[in-house]
């Protein structure tokens, strides 16, 4: 409730709400108006006052209907013919392939959340579709980076713990299979210190990438993302709503070169959504 008081007292809320009010008055009043002209009520309408309130009121619930926050945002593109939706969710209930941020390192270790945390997308992504296999998860990854080359390996005493060969950010690994995808891109250095850290250039450069991969094996099919950079990448320049524009803008620009895929569905975690203002996307969404 707080949120969506928040959303609705902002100036785009504010904006939505009055301009969708005022269209609705205006257009109830037009048929009050034809009504009383085609009919000729001789002693005037009855209970104009009611009438009046319930024009007014109607108004408002029409206006507040359309700025409140909802949890889905969807729009449909005629060039390229291809759907973009926002909604709020689970990522691995969705029926598309996905989109997992990774580390430069690859690392997959959730053990006491030291190396990887169990709460981020990958962590969830080793528990939740392999089972919590890890030694299955690093042998599709060994095979999908056979042709990538290492850019350096950290010594063995230099980073206590994780895997130590280093790969290009924007490297992306194709796993799963051809009715479901996972697309992991490597958008985060590993720190020695076990630390993840990105930046703006770095996912910029890493979503580049991924649309690249989704386009040669994705076969067209509905890609789902989630909102990469938010938590554990610690990209702390950029706000949630910045984040989320920055992942369709990218997505838009690359689809309109060459079309990617027919759907993109990018996944809000609920504990993101009241850090959002999806009127505000909206109307980006809108825009791009």
């Amino acid at each position: 409730m707080k949120h969506s008081l928040r959303v609705l007292a902002s100036r785009r809320g504010l904006r939505v709400l009055s301009l969708n009010a005022l269209a609705a008055f205006g257009l109830l009043s037009g048929v009050v108006q034809l009504i009383t002209a085609v009919w000729d009520f001789k002693n005037g309408v009855w209970y104009p006052g009611w009438i009046v309130a319930g024009i007014i009121l109607a108004s408002l619930a029409w206006g507040l209907s359309r700025a409140l926050p909802s949890r889905r945002l969807q729009r449909d593109f005629q060039l390229p013919d291809m759907t973009v939706s926002v909604v709020v969710g689970d990522l691995f209930d969705q029926d598309a392939h996905l989109i997992v941020g990774f580390s430069d390192t690859f690392d997959t270790d959730i053990t006491d959340n030291v190396v990887i945390s169990a709460k981020s997308v990958l962590g969830q992504m080793l528990q939740r579709v392999y089972g919590g296999d890890r030694e299955r998860l690093d042998a599709e990854l060994v095979g999908a980076l056979t042709e990538e080359k290492v850019e350096s390996v950290e010594p063995e005493e230099a980073k206590r713990g994780g895997k130590r060969s280093r790969y290009a950010i924007g490297t992306v690994v194709v796993l799963g299979s051809p009715a479901k995808r996972i697309f992991g891109v490597a958008y985060t250095k590993m720190g020695n210190d076990l630390i993840a850290r990105s930046s703006v250039d770095n996912l910029w450069r890493s979503l580049n990438q991924v649309w690249d991969a989704v386009y040669l094996h994705g076969q067209r099919e509905r890609v789902a993302i989630p909102l990469v950079g938010a938590e554990f990448a610690r990209i702390s320049c950029l706000d949630r709503d910045s984040l989320l524009k920055m992942i369709l803008l990218s997505f838009v620009a690359r689809a309109r070169e060459d079309p990617v895929c027919h759907e993109l569905t990018v996944v809000i975690h609920p504990r993101d959504y009241e850090k959002i203002n999806l009127l505000e996307v909206k109307a980006f969404l809108q825009a791009i």
